[in-house]
């Protein structure tokens, strides 16, 4: 009998009193969808709910396998059925709260995954507390569709901790602003009138494209996308094409970049293939009503004056010629200093053969012959 209750009192020994919110450390017996059985070291086990685990509509079989430990608080340590309550979730909001007040009040930047997109914005879970992140304050710029961001670990500041009214707020918008910040300081003092650098195209438009240099935008405009002529920017250029760019100018923030490097100017060599006389094929550009412009290469255009391009009159250029048409012309002036060339398809025609005598009508011979007779006769 001593044998009996020595046995008893060593069990009840090893099994402590538990009581309601003390936090313990049990080991998985069993795991099902909806819930699993935990041993705690007490008499009786303790059952933890999926909705005791997570906020999440969660499996627990893929959360947990018998053997895991897990840390644990106690809810009730008789649910009415001899059974302990256990949740897993709670203790893990209390420690996230006390992770996130830290963070707040040291100005901390936080990582956390994004659990459910809104439409108001983001919710973000720090060791299972909430966080709500404004669409507001989700960017520096409007994003109208924040789905690109599910499940997707993002950094923020908490801006506003509140936890007895469930308000806490995260902000990410002035976190990249000061970032950019940051970066464009580092970028412009580095980069001279000149370099050649590296950038992403962010966005195309008609007059040209905004090219991300890694710190700041430039400008790369359409006169500056190519020697030739570029027409439509938007058959060019892509976003998140990647350039190599000239920096042409720096004005306070403002960068102007350009993709016509001096060593590839198309008038360098220019000299030498349309001299004064020279015999050239190009393109009709454009035209104007004194004349077209003639494209010989590209960055390289010519005048056809008006006057130039037939011996016979022509009003418009648009009259014989058409945008587009290939032409043979004589260059006939050249001026390298302002790189001007003028042409001649004139030049090129024949010179009408001169006209003949026309001979005189019979009534002429007719009449010279009878005053030829009445002198003859006056004579006599």
């Amino acid at each position: 009998m001593s044998e009996e209750q020595s046995f008893e009192q060593m069990l009840a020994e090893s099994l402590r009193p538990i009581r309601n919110g003390e936090v313990v450390e049990g080991t998985v017996l069993d795991v099902k969808p909806d819930v699993a059985y935990l041993n705690i070291g007490y008499k009786s086990d303790g059952t933890l709910t999926k909705e005791e685990y997570s906020n999440e509509n969660v499996d627990l079989t893929t959360k947990l396998a018998p053997g895991d430990k897990l840390e644990v608080k106690v809810l009730k340590v008789n649910d009415g059925e001899g059974q302990v309550t256990l949740t897993y979730k709670r203790l893990a909001q209390e420690k996230g709260n006390k992770r996130i007040e830290e963070a707040f009040n040291n100005n901390e930047i936080l990582t956390a995954k994004v659990s459910q997109v809104l439409n108001g914005g983001l919710t973000v879970l720090v060791e299972d507390t909430r966080v709500f992140i404004p669409a507001s304050l989700v960017s520096d710029v409007y994003e109208k569709d924040l789905s690109k961001y599910d499940g997707q670990e993002i950094e923020f500041r908490i801006t506003e901790f509140n936890p007895k009214r469930r308000r806490i707020i995260g902000d990410r918008r002035h976190l990249i602003a000061e970032r950019k910040a940051e970066a464009a300081k580092e970028l412009f003092s580095r980069i001279r009138t000149g370099d050649v650098v590296q950038g992403t195209v962010k966005n195309v438009t008609d007059f040209g494209a905004f090219v991300d240099l890694g710190g700041a935008d430039g400008l790369l405009h359409i006169s500056e996308m190519s020697w030739g002529r570029v027409e439509n920017p938007h058959k060019n250029f892509h976003v998140g094409d990647q350039l190599t760019v000239l920096i042409k100018d720096i004005k306070e923030d403002k960068i102007a970049l350009s993709l016509k490097f001096p060593d590839e100017n198309p008038w360098i060599e220019a000299s030498e293939n349309f001299a004064a006389g020279t015999i050239v094929r190009g393109k009709v550009a454009r035209m104007t009503d004194f004349g077209a412009f003639v494209e010989l290469l590209p960055g390289v255009d010519a005048l056809l004056h008006v006057s130039q391009i037939s011996r016979n009159h022509v009003d418009k250029p648009s009259d014989v010629l058409s945008i587009g048409e290939e032409i043979e012309a004589k260059v006939v002036d050249f001026n390298a200093e302002d790189r001007k060339i003028s042409l001649s398809m004139k030049a090129l025609e024949a010179e009408p053969a001169p006209a003949e005598e026309e001979e005189a009508p019979a009534e002429e011979y007719a009449e010279e012959a009878v005053s030829e007779n009445t002198e003859s006769e006056e004579q006599i």
